[in-house]
């Protein structure tokens, strides 16, 4: 069973192509179960995400697809939510989705994953830096709001790690997500960014493999050519550190697939 749950459309303002063409994509690279989770609305950055006013045509676009290629492929609808306190809207929590991604972009509204704001590295300590993200992390998923954790360490997108081992910095996060019956997405991602790893690190995913924590992969598709990218090299590396099984949502409720 392969599976791909952390993808976008054109409605974010910074990806190309259509559903269709994304899901015709999906069904050629052998996809059982695919799922779009384009970047929520919320009153902040907006230019990067869709608006309120597109959420209707969003769900309604991906539910027609979904019946149009039921036979074909099994296409899941969900939401990419960004974790930032006093941005977050219940029209998208309350959603009638199968899945919310929780991802941490902002740190004190520094979109630290952006090129264009990359020279703010340079005033921060990187590893009270860390800290604070995975705290963030950690907050986001004892609010109780989502169901899987989206590519939990992107701080490392530009190459800046801590010093100090991640494994006791993300320590409380992964306990937190671990009780919030959470998933950690497998994001590919990372391979297509200057860090040129998979997100997680094969450090935290052993963290997350020990407590327990199911995993779930993802293209983090943003163009057509994305879907399916480095899924060996993800599929690998969760076979490495033990995991047998992945997991994918449906009306919010979790389903184990074997891979």
């Amino acid at each position: 069973m392969r599976v791909d749950l952390h993808n976008h459309t054109s409605l974010c303002n910074h990806a190309t192509g259509s559903p269709r063409e994304y899901i015709l994509k999906a069904i050629e690279e052998g996809i059982d179960i695919y799922g779009f989770s384009d970047h929520a609305p919320m009153d902040f950055d907006q230019e990067y995400r869709m608006s309120f006013a597109q959420m209707r045509a969003y769900e309604a676009e991906i539910l027609a697809l979904r019946d149009e290629f039921k036979e074909k492929i099994e296409v899941r609808l969900a939401y990419e939510v960004d974790y930032l306190p006093g941005h977050i809207d219940s029209r998208v929590l309350n959603a009638d989705v199968d899945y919310l991604i929780g991802s941490v972009h902002f740190i004190n509204k520094w979109g630290f994953d952006n090129p264009e704001f990359i020279g703010e590295y340079k005033n921060r300590d990187i590893d009270q830096l860390w800290q604070e993200y995975f705290d963030a992390i950690e907050a986001m998923a004892k609010s109780g709001n989502y169901n899987i954790v989206g590519h939990i360490d992107l701080l490392k997108v530009f190459n800046y790690k801590p010093k100090k081992d991640i494994r006791l910095l993300g320590k409380s996060a992964l306990k937190a997500i671990k009780e919030a019956n959470m998933a950690v997405e497998i994001n590919s991602a990372g391979l297509r960014k200057p860090a040129k790893e998979l997100y997680p690190s094969k450090e935290l995913l052993q963290e997350c493999y020990d407590l327990e924590i199911p995993i779930t992969f993802s293209s983090d598709a943003h163009k057509i050519e994305d879907i399916g990218f480095g899924y060996s090299e993800a599929l690998e590396l969760a076979k490495k550190i033990g995991y047998t099984q992945c997991v994918s949502y449906k009306n919010k409720e979790q389903q184990l697939h074997k891979f």
